[in-house]
């Protein structure tokens, strides 16, 4: 298997301690935020936990590493939503809760993978809670998730809970230089929550220049010399992308009222700052998380008329 990043090194040499010990638990709970590659790290778990030469690191050459590199392995199962959007249904819980407590075809474990775990429904949670009190011999559970505040508490407190942090500004950059990426500004890790995958998605699809514009548009419009038609072509970019960046670079003006040296803020904030009051950043910046919220609850909402709303009440809003 390809070689892990290095901010996952450090969880990964302690799960290879717990598999080598035979003290690796069976029902698990993986919390990692988006964009640091924790699927590739469970994937390295189900890799050894199923290979027959019982190391802590997959051989590569027996049958089942054959079968798991295949994806045919009929001891490991991959329970994730059936079409993009939906979620994880009750009868695909039901039905890998029976698999759970079959016996093995390879005289293995077997390995159930449920990602992303948050997209489970209640009934569905609901059904896989008992298996997790007492998981069968045998039998691993994995549940994977960047959203654990979703999940139902029961279901949290049933898993041994394994939590991936995002790393460091300096691997983060070191990685991103030995990418290709060198001389990256600090913001751009502010605009990808700090991880690696994605700011490395942000730079090497020129999304910084996109950025820039919409900041820019923005700006020019508080100052009346943008129209509002061409502030939300550039809002609009990726659908909720740009107004998420929208929302930190809110945040990072906000930041500037109290500390006003300040570094490492987007470059947008300090004339944010001098264009706009505390209280206004405040409120618009909750107006437009809640504008998102709506966004991502709702389809079919008319996303012109209502980000043109939004951009009107900033404008408007004086507050001191």
């Amino acid at each position: 298997m390809d070689k892990l990043y290095p901010w996952l090194q450090q969880e990964w040499r302690h799960w290879q301690q717990r598999v080598g010990s035979g003290r690796f638990p069976n029902a698990n709970l993986v919390v990692a935020p988006k964009g640091l590659g924790a699927h590739d790290l469970v994937q390295h778990l189900v890799a050894v936990l199923l290979c027959e030469d019982q190391s802590t690191s997959a051989c590569g050459f027996c049958h089942s590493c054959q079968l798991v590199e295949s994806g045919n392995h009929p001891d490991y199962h991959l329970i994730a939503p059936e079409k993009e959007g939906k979620g994880i249904g009750v009868d695909q819980i039901r039905q890998i809760n029976r698999i759970a407590m079959e016996s093995s075809q390879l005289f293995g474990p077997r390995v159930i993978l449920i990602e992303p775990a948050e997209n489970m429904n209640t009934s569905a949670s609901n059904a896989l809670l008992k298996t997790l009190e007492e998981p069968p011999e045998n039998c691993i559970f994995i549940l994977r998730t960047a959203a654990a505040n979703k999940l139902l508490p029961t279901i949290v407190s049933r898993c041994q809970q394994w939590l991936i942090r995002t790393p460091n500004t300096e691997t983060t950059m070191q990685w991103l230089a030995d990418k290709g990426h060198a001389k990256v500004p600090s913001y751009v890790l502010t605009l990808n929550h700090g991880a690696p995958l994605e700011a490395e998605t942000f730079l090497s699809e020129g999304k910084m220049k996109q950025y820039e514009q919409a900041e820019q548009a923005l700006i020019h419009f508080l100052a009346a010399s943008e129209q509002v038609s061409e502030v939300y072509k550039k809002l609009d970019v990726e659908g909720n992308e740009s107004l998420r960046w929208i929302w930190y670079l809110l945040a990072d003006a906000q930041k500037l009222h109290f500390q006003p040296d300040l570094t490492g803020t987007l470059p947008g904030a300090l004339a944010l700052k001098e264009a706009k009051s505390y209280s206004s950043l405040y409120n618009q910046s909750k107006s437009l998380a809640e504008l998102l919220n709506q966004f991502s609850a709702f389809s079919g909402l008319n996303r012109e008329l209502l980000i043109a709303d939004w951009l009107f009440k900033f404008y408007e809003d004086t507050c001191s």
